[in-house]
């Protein structure tokens, strides 16, 4: 009898996208004798010379860039480090940026139309306190991450399932050194501001059972996401 693969086991030894996009850009700096303090092409050129999405490319520069081979340098654009080392090794950081952002998408839009349609008073006032301490805590980096979790969860708990709130801690655990580093390019003080009206939105729908407006302002918020971390 065949053997079915634990679920640990399946698709173990398939490689990242960002880490086999990373090993095309690497191999294109040796072809092309890229210098290190040299400037790589631009993001759309190297999108269409390696055949690849910009989102795709996006992830495998950031991981390269925490490997050490390359500086991105806002508005300058991507250069080889300086102190790049020969063949160095591609961090391995769980699944990419734009990867959990679909996922979410995909569960998030509809968890926050369950909460709307189940959420008890109290559930509310928790919504509402997490919405509060990212207010609050909004331009310290620890404090925000920590609120925007609870944000999140909170609506979780709100549809009156638990596995829905296990879902949604295992999505929020994959925003690794990725995730951080490609937000650490893009955060503002405007953008900030953008996810506390966001949550606001999402909050008010949920608070007024309004399970069509909860779904829509949900959908905007991670779309907004995206298009933030992939512009350029």
């Amino acid at each position: 009898m065949k053997k079915i693969p634990a679920p640990n086991e399946a698709g173990a030894n398939e490689p990242r996208l960002y880490r086999v996009v990373s090993s095309k850009i690497e191999e294109l700096i040796r072809a092309e004798n890229i210098q290190p303090g040299e400037r790589l092409p631009s993001e759309r050129d190297l999108a269409t010379k390696l055949g690849v999405s910009r989102t795709s490319l996006r992830e495998a520069l950031i991981a390269l860039e925490l490997g050490g081979t390359v500086e991105v340098r806002g508005g300058s654009g991507v250069y080889v480090s300086e102190q790049a080392t020969p063949q160095a090794e591609v961090p391995t950081a769980g699944p990419g940026p734009f990867e959990v952002l679909a996922a979410r998408r995909l569960i998030e839009v509809e968890v926050a139309a369950l909460a709307a349609k189940h959420a008890s008073d109290s559930a509310i006032d928790a919504i509402l306190v997490a919405v509060l301490e990212m207010e609050q805590h909004h331009e310290e980096r620890s404090g925000n991450e920590s609120a925007d979790r609870n944000f999140h969860l909170a609506i979780a708990r709100a549809t009156g399932n638990s596995a829905m709130v296990g879902v949604i801690e295992y999505l929020w655990s994959q925003r690794g050194s990725l995730w951080h580093k490609l937000k650490e390019h893009f955060q503002t003080e405007e953008l900030r501001q953008q996810t506390l009206l966001d949550h606001r939105n999402i909050f008010s729908a949920i608070a007024s059972h309004d399970v069509a407006g909860a779904r829509t302002a949900m959908r905007a918020h991670l779309d907004r996401v995206t298009r933030t971390f992939s512009r350029g």
